[in-house]
């Protein structure tokens, strides 16, 4: 159960990386789509490991692989960012999150993988929901059209996940990292063609002040050791539980929910958080989803 631990602390990377984006994504990074392009682009800077590490150079097809692996994640990724700029959150974030190992299951299923035992499968089914529960706002419905913009991008998000596992059933985990990057950077240069983000680059004068610059730096740095953790849970994983990654999800928002208040408590200025009694409720309700089937998963 390594990959467990391994995804759990990718997601608590991740919680923390969440709180540097609620900043930047809500004042100073007008374009989620500017966003993608910086995350992909940053993505090459995983060249300066290639001294250090076994990296080797595949044969065409699985490097073919491994760029659209990268590809895919940073699709998925600005897909994800489409609807977070078009709906709320707490429309789209709880659809998304419930989705997508809702697909990888579909996908693992469809090529004959059968791992699922009643307890495994019901811990599954318990991770999903907590997962789903604990972001989820009621009083923001869900549309039809959120709907189907979180569908899309969960679905992408599967097919990354999905691809990025065969990548590293050839290649050992640096080098198939390390291409799965040269994809996403790939994929990240072709926003250029994009008028807004040639012109948020290009013609403004600073597109980030010195202040939001560092903020997004340091928030990449966790958010670049959260996609090595996970890349190295999925490597670790066996093929038939490579959904459950995508279900511990609700782990990062239990994060999230714990910073939040803790810096809330102690720097109001940066960031306030406020619960109703029906949220807090809520939350725990979450909460306890998540840990029993955790408990389950790990018995």
């Amino acid at each position: 159960m390594s990959w467990l631990l391994v995804a759990i602390f990718a997601y608590f990377c991740s919680a923390i990386v969440a709180l540097f984006d609620r900043y930047l994504l809500t004042g100073p990074i007008p374009l989620p789509k500017v966003y993608a392009f910086y995350v992909g682009i940053l993505g090459i800077l995983i060249l300066f490991l290639i001294p250090f590490v076994n990296f080797l150079i595949p044969e065409l097809w699985q490097i073919f692989l491994s760029f659209l692996a990268g590809a895919l994640f940073i699709f998925s990724l600005l897909w994800f960012l489409k609807a977070l700029q078009k709906f709320e959150a707490s429309r789209v974030v709880p659809a998304i999150g419930g989705l997508t190992p809702l697909f990888v299951f579909g996908l693992t299923t469809l090529i004959g993988e059968e791992v699922f035992t009643f307890k495994t499968g019901s811990a599954f089914i318990l991770l999903v929901f907590g997962s789903f529960f604990i972001s989820f706002e009621g009083e923001k419905k869900i549309t039809l059209e959120s709907l189907q913009i979180s569908a899309i991008a969960a679905f992408l998000f599967s097919l990354a996940f999905f691809s990025v596992k065969f990548v590293y059933f050839y290649l050992p985990f640096w080098s198939g990292f390390i291409w799965t990057r040269i994809g996403g950077f790939i994929l990240a240069l072709f926003f250029l063609f994009s008028k807004d983000v040639k012109e948020e680059i290009f013609k403004k004068k600073k597109t980030f002040k010195k202040k939001t610059a560092g903020i997004f730096l340091l928030g990449q740095s966790f958010g670049a050791g959260s996609v090595i953790l996970q890349n190295w849970a999925i490597a670790l994983a066996p093929l038939g539980v490579l959904a459950f990654i995508n279900a511990l999800e609700g782990t990062k928002y239990i994060f999230i929910l714990i910073l939040a208040i803790l810096i809330s408590w102690k720097f109001p200025q940066i960031l306030k958080e406020e619960f109703s009694k029906k949220v807090l409720i809520q939350k725990i309700i979450a909460i306890s989803l998540i840990g029993v089937g955790l408990a389950l998963l790990t018995s």
